[in-house]
């Protein structure tokens, strides 16, 4: 990838000299509106929930992206330079290139051609020549370092002052796994909207607030984005000032502890009642992955004649006998998916991220055929 012409154009956003950077999969539609007539000193454009249906064009203002790349700083306690691991048009990217312009250091972008592997991040880990390291993860990428890494794998990862892990929930035997292998892991909580993770290992960074509205997770402060191009509907629908503060609702479940340590619980619309009985595909979601051979699960509500709804699951690794009686034996026969499809991995959207749309399309047509 060539970094130049991007971290040129991202830098002049920033600095209020040229125009919104927008950066896309593949190329732009024709006719596609900027967003000078909706929000003022709008520096990158980021598309998001293209897995759950038509991507939203979300609007970063250059303050919300310096309070980040700040805020970013302090929690993490320095600067340093940034492995690029992911794709630059996901907030979790492009954050990668913002935060260095702000720290003054040159970003390496590992070679994503023929898809993450351990071999390619080793070599682009191997490039970085500031003693201060860090890099952002999704869960399904540590995974593949630690269980199939290449020879200075493990060593690469250790060098990393920290490694930021979001965009999904992290099975808690592979935070387990990572650090006892040494790795200095922080779990990131965010979203494009938040100019991606604000909340780290529970906590809010430095100028953002967490709330709940029940158990909807409210996020405010500097981090919030400007809202939605094109969509003022939506924008109001989601973003509200409250006594100063912007704030966003999220479409995700929490608890707060008595130290206000934020636990998200999973989306709101995981819920599914099946019988009348009222499942958190979260939960069901985290039992099956202590399951052993599990590498990873996705849960989901069906329609059905006779519950209403069924669970079904989409299972990496092991069988789905052995999955269905373990999960009985966990959760009992009513919780227990009654849909199990099995195979070696879960598909994955380009950001790294599980494609729960079309998981959702195998798990139908299992259903449909009768497994």
């Amino acid at each position: 990838m060539e970094l130049d012409p991007i971290l040129t154009a991202l830098a002049a956003a920033l600095a209020g000299e040229g125009p919104a950077v927008e950066l896309l999969a593949g190329p732009a539609p024709e006719d596609r509106p900027g967003p000078e007539d909706e929000f003022e000193d709008v520096a990158v454009i980021v598309n998001t929930s293209g897995s759950t249906g038509t991507p939203k064009r979300t609007a970063l203002s250059a303050g919300a992206l310096a309070a980040s790349s700040m805020a970013t700083a302090m929690a993490l306690r320095g600067e340093g330079q940034w492995l690029l691991a992911l794709p630059v048009h996901y907030v979790a990217g492009v954050q990668v290139l913002v935060r260095s312009l702000y720290a003054g250091t040159r970003p390496w972008a590992m070679d994503l051609s023929a898809g993450f592997t351990p071999e390619a991040f080793t070599a682009a880990a191997q490039e970085l020549t500031d003693r201060t390291r860090f890099t952002s993860l999704v869960p399904t990428q540590l995974r593949r370092l630690l269980e199939n890494p290449s020879p200075g794998t493990l060593d690469a990862l250790r060098r990393f002052n920290a490694i930021l892990l979001g965009g999904g929930p992290a099975p808690g035997s592979l935070l387990e796994q990572a650090r006892t292998e040494g790795l200095q892991v922080v779990t990131t909580y965010g979203m494009s909207e938040t100019c991606g993770g604000c909340v780290y290992d529970g906590v809010p960074l430095e100028g953002m607030q967490v709330r709940l509205d029940g158990e909807r997770i409210l996020l405010g402060g500097d981090t919030v984005a400007a809202g939605y191009l094109g969509r003022p509907d939506l924008t109001a629908e989601r973003f509200f000032e409250e006594d100063g503060v912007r704030w966003y609702r999220t479409e995700d479940l929490g608890a707060l502890d008595a130290e206000g340590r934020l636990t998200v619980l999973g989306r709101a619309d995981d819920v599914i009642i099946t019988g009348g009985l009222k499942v958190s595909a979260a939960q069901v979601q985290k039992a099956l992955e202590a399951i052993d051979g599990v590498q990873g699960a996705f849960v989901t509500g069906l329609p059905s004649e006779e519950w209403g709804q069924t669970v079904a699951a989409f299972v990496a690794g092991s069988d789905p006998a052995h999955v269905r009686d373990a999960a009985v034996e966990a959760l009992g026969h009513r919780l227990a998916p009654k849909i199990i499809h099995c195979a070696a991995g879960l598909p994955l959207l380009p950001n790294g991220k599980p494609d729960r749309m079309a998981m959702t399309e195998t798990l139908r047509s299992a259903g449909d055929a009768g497994h």
